[in-house]
């Protein structure tokens, strides 16, 4: 005699739900937000806002030194810091300084270039209000060298033209001359190394912004010795936040890590939901075994 057919329960179903549903899912809420363009507005930390208050409070026509230390695997992640920090730093009328400890740098800083400086600041002046500085190897060799002789290293800029030349370079002998270093790492070397070889040894204000994996590496070294800094897309989204509040004018042009931030937390509300629905499957199966 055929054995009864057993009666597949709404429970076993989730439990054993195809593979591809749940990737669908989870594309699904990546796709939605992006498309809706979806963003999540997030209150500054206090992590995020003394670095922002140290930009805010640097008087006209200080030096500010950026630094382009990732490349395209984390730009997700750090070119939305290096766009907020390049927006304030001419906003407040900063020169800003651009240069790289890897290799990758300088095409994420040509970015910026296209994208932010020739794009929304076109009255600013090559060798007057920016400039840019390329790659140099050495890693924290490097530091401690532009720390006693900048010029040493830097003779010309990135195409070739002797640094003389550039108003902007006049009275730069050292590190010490810059009033923010503004660090944007994903590995060695990096935002701590510009903390260890550069801020403690020379005196000099240091901040930036890392992947979020690389941020607790940071915690120790805040608030004494680095000023602040932006950990991951969401430190990135906090900057954007404090930014737009401060100077509106900005608006939606520059939200572009508050936007990222949409389909990464649909993302994870997916995810954390499936958990649930496998933790729960897991232990309603494992009881109803006991019972029978």
């Amino acid at each position: 005699m055929a054995e009864p057919e057993k009666k597949v329960t709404l429970i076993e179903k989730l439990g054993s739900m195809d593979r591809r549903i749940i990737f669908l899912l989870i594309g699904l809420a990546v796709l939605i937000p992006i498309i809706v363009k979806y963003s999540t507005s997030i209150p500054t930390s206090p992590l995020v806002q003394t670095l922002f208050d140290k930009v805010e409070s640097l008087p006209p026509g200080s030096k500010v030194l950026l630094s382009f230390d990732y490349g395209p695997s984390t730009a997700p992640e750090n070119q939305p810091m290096a766009n907020a920090f390049a927006r304030h730093s001419f906003e407040k009328g900063h020169r800003v300084y651009l240069m790289a400890l890897w290799a990758t740098g300088p095409r994420q800083s040509e970015q910026l270039i296209e994208e932010i400086i020739s794009v929304e600041f076109p009255d600013k002046q090559y060798g007057e209000d920016w400039i840019h500085l390329g790659y140099k190897a050495g890693n924290q060799g490097l530091i401690n060298t532009l720390l006693s002789d900048f010029t040493a290293m830097y003779t010309t800029d990135l195409d070739g033209t002797a640094i003389d030349e550039f108003p902007m370079m006049e009275g730069v002998e050292s590190l010490r001359d810059f009033d923010l270093i503004l660090g944007l790492g994903s590995g060695f070397p990096g935002t701590k190394e510009w903390v260890q070889f550069a801020g403690d040894p020379g005196d000099i204000p240091v901040g930036g912004g890392t992947t979020a994996v690389m941020a607790p590496l940071l915690f120790p070294y805040y608030p004494r010795q680095i000023v602040g800094f932006l950990g991951g897309l969401q430190g990135a989204a906090e900057y954007e936040y404090a930014l737009v509040k401060q100077h509106p004018k900005f608006g939606e042009r520059s939200r572009l890590a508050s936007q990222s931030m949409g389909p990464q937390a649909a993302a994870h509300l997916v995810i954390i939901a499936f958990i649930l629905v496998g933790n729960i499957t897991y232990f309603v199966e494992r009881a109803r075994r006991r019972k029978y």
